[in-house]
C-alpha cells in the first residue's frame, strides 16, 4: 500500500502559526512529513491571540512556501469559522476560498482540510466535497491505528498530549501487521509552549524516526 509496506505516520498541524518553524525543523530533522492547515484570510503575524499566557501569532505569508517545503498544506477556511453554525454560501466560501489562496500560493493542487474548531456536519461534509476537498480531519481520536472508512470524517489516532502516546508508538513499531496501519498524530504547534514539553515533541519524532517497515507520508500521501 505504501510502497510495500504495510504500515504509516503521519502529521496534522493547524494554524499556520510562528512555532511551526520549530516544528518543522524537527520533523525534518528525523525524515518525518506533515500536513500543515492554514487559515488564508487571517495569515499574517498581525494576526495574534493568547493561550494561557503566550502571545500567539500567525505566520507572514511570504515565508510560508520555503518554510514548508517537502510538507502538505490543506484548507482550514478562510477565517477559521465555525461551519456548523454556518450558512451554505459562507460555508463554500470559507472553503473554495480558503482552498483557492492555497493553490495560488504554493503552485499545487490542495485536496485536504481540517475542520476549525473541529465542527462539522452533513451539509458541511456535502459542501467540502463539491469544493474538492477528499479529506477532512475531525478532531476525534481513535486509540488505535485504523484508517477511517469516511475520509471526509477523517479521525486522527491520538493529539500529540494523548496520555499514552509513546506506549501507543512503541506498540506501532512494534508490530508487524497484515493490514494497514496507519499513526496520525494531530494538534497546534503553538501547545508545545504552552505546555512547555517541546521535549515531548523531539522524543515523539525520535521513536517514530527510521524504521524501514514504516512508510513517512503527509496526511494526502497515506490516505489518497
Amino acid at each position: 500500500m505504501w510502497e510495500g509496506k504495510k504500515k504509516a505516520v503521519t502529521f496534522s498541524y493547524d494554524d499556520g502559526v510562528t512555532q511551526d518553524r520549530r516544528l518543522v525543523e524537527l520533523l525534518n530533522r528525523y525524515g518525518l512529513k506533515a500536513t500543515f492547515n492554514l487559515n488564508s484570510g487571517i495569515q499574517s503575524y498581525a494576526e495574534v491571540f493568547e493561550n494561557n499566557g503566550i502571545r500567539i501569532h500567525r505566520l507572514n505569508v511570504r515565508e510560508l512556501p520555503e518554510l514548508y517545503r517537502g510538507h502538505e498544506i490543506a484548507v482550514h477556511c478562510l477565517t477559521h469559522a465555525n461551519l456548523a453554525e454556518c450558512d451554505e454560501e459562507t460555508i463554500y466560501n470559507e472553503i473554495s476560498r480558503d482552498k483557492w489562496i492555497h493553490e495560488q500560493t504554493f503552485q499545487c493542487e490542495i485536496c485536504g482540510m481540517a475542520y476549525p474548531f473541529g465542527t462539522y456536519n452533513e451539509k458541511v461534509m456535502k459542501i467540502a466535497a463539491d469544493c474538492g476537498i477528499r479529506y477532512a480531519r475531525t478532531v476525534i481520536e481513535t486509540g488505535d491505528f485504523g484508517i477511517s472508512e469516511n475520509l471526509l470524517e477523517l479521525r486522527a489516532s491520538a493529539h500529540h498530549n494523548r496520555e499514552n502516546l509513546l506506549e501507543m508508538i512503541d506498540d506501532f513499531v512494534a508490530l508487524s501487521p497484515s493490514s494497514p496501519q496507519l499513526l496520525y498524530i494531530w494538534g497546534h504547534s503553538y501547545e508545545f509552549d504552552v505546555d512547555r514539553n517541546w521535549d515531548r515533541l523531539e522524543e515523539i519524532c525520535r521513536r517514530l524516526s527510521g524504521h524501514r517497515d514504516v512508510f513517512y507520508g503527509t496526511n494526502a500521501q497515506v490516505l489518497l
